[in-house]
């Protein structure tokens, strides 16, 4: 018998007995249905969280803060040190935690980091509103990080840092409020931004929108380049010189070539002189963590599904075995070995574990995608961009395919079982 007739033979055979065909493969459409929901959750909100990450910085980029002091009750305030002129809240420590700002000197000692390329200090500035040629002005505020940020983008392009012109990158959610048919629509036009420097005198900066952004949880406000964070500072200061010294934060851009390795020794580096650095993978590592173990759990559930109904296969193809001792034996006394016998009932083994996972993962992308859907328009709305079930072929494919080896191998007992029957003992068999 030929690779194709078994497959055939196999296929048919899967359905003399429907009701118990039916019940194995609903087992196994419960376990797959659930394993490909459990995946597609893990893949939406990673995906959410990865964007949203990615609003705090680039992937070569350190977040640089003096190293920070507890001032809890128990440990007590720390003493005023005149030398590092001001402290500020830390924005990586717990409630409660003050760091030292970072002063001129010390961005030179970590611009001397043997692997920091660049530093610079975040500067921050209070815009009072946008304005577009619709002529209605609206609140504004700027993310004082944009510029080394990877927004969101539902269109256009990312800030260009090298770039001397103004740019913006605008929130979707001021698209329709300054007069835009769309996202699209905006991206190349020029607004007006609003602010006002230390004296009280009125400026307006122009810009161009290079990007329309979704709001990010973690850092909201437009985003801007150096040059448009520079032309608001100097009007800011109402031509004034500050004299600004201290900052609370810098970004330091390194090496991307670094290896993982090379990243935690720099840190090490820096940490030794003083300084907390701490990258997106440092930021986002925790979150995953969280996320994969959740999801893990919900797998182990699907797993014990799929495992109860391998039990079923056993069950429906040892029956089968039974039933069909005569026709194996016919099958043997006509010369078909052993090794094709095997291959036959591993074939129906697997042909039963397509039908269910294939069913299984098909009905929970159907009903997943229209529930993501609604749960996007309604419940989940405030969050968005967040696809909360997310269905990636791979992980599809992945499901059908670990299901379909659950199902061979059990329908391996089965199959030696037929294999190795006797055909003058099972051409008796009554």
């Amino acid at each position: 018998m030929r690779t194709k007739d078994l497959i055939i033979s196999a296929i048919s055979n899967t359905f003399r007995s429907k009701l118990r065909t039916t019940l194995t493969v609903l087992a196994i459409f419960v376990g797959a249905f659930t394993l490909t929901l459990t995946n597609a959750v893990g893949a939406g909100v990673s995906q959410y969280v990865d964007a949203q990450v990615g609003a705090l910085g680039s992937p070569d980029v350190f977040i640089i803060t003096q190293a920070s002091d507890a001032s809890t009750a128990g440990d007590g305030p720390v003493k005023y040190d005149a030398a590092s002129s001001a402290s500020v809240a830390s924005q990586q420590g717990p409630p409660g935690t003050t760091t030292k700002a970072l002063t001129d000197a010390d961005l030179a000692s970590i611009a001397n980091v043997a692997g920091i390329e660049s530093v610079d200090p975040i500067r921050a500035v209070q815009a009072d509103y946008i304005e577009s040629e619709s002529g209605t002005p609206y609140e504004f505020s700027i993310n004082a990080t944009s510029a080394v940020t990877t927004a969101d983008l539902t269109a256009g392009a990312q800030l260009d840092g090298s770039a001397s012109a103004a740019q913006l990158v605008l929130p979707d959610t001021f698209v329709t409020p300054l007069g835009f048919a769309s996202a699209a629509d905006a991206v190349g036009t020029s607004v007006s931004i609003g602010i006002t420097d230390i004296l009280g005198a009125k400026h307006v900066v122009a810009a161009t929108i290079v990007g329309v952004s979704l709001e990010s949880l973690l850092a909201s406000g437009a985003g801007a380049n150096d040059a448009l964070i520079a032309e608001l500072a100097d009007a800011q200061s109402g031509g004034i010189d500050t004299a600004v010294t201290s900052y609370g934060v810098a970004v330091a851009h390194f090496d991307t070539a670094l290896s993982a390795d090379g990243i935690t020794a720099l840190k090490a580096d820096l940490a030794s002189e003083g300084y907390t650095a701490s990258t997106i993978a440092d930021q986002l590592g925790a979150v995953q963590t969280v996320i994969t173990g959740i999801v893990g759990v919900l797998n182990a559930f699907a797993v014990i599904a799929l495992i109860a109904a391998a039990f079923g296969i056993i069950n429906t193809l040892l029956m089968s075995v039974q039933e069909r001792t005569r026709e194996i034996g016919l099958m043997k006394a006509m010369g078909m070995s052993g090794g094709k016998v095997y291959t036959l009932f591993s074939l129906e083994a697997i042909v039963i574990g397509f039908l269910g996972s294939a069913l299984g993962a098909g009905v929970a992308i159907g009903l997943g995608s229209a529930l993501s859907a609604v749960l996007s328009r309604g419940l989940l709305s405030g969050l968005p961009g967040l696809n909360i079930l997310l269905f990636e072929p791979a992980s599809v494919a992945l499901v059908i395919g670990l299901v379909m080896l659950i199902a061979f191998l059990s329908g391996t007992l089965p199959a030696q079982r037929a294999a190795k029957q006797n055909p003058i003992e099972s051409l008796r068999y009554e």
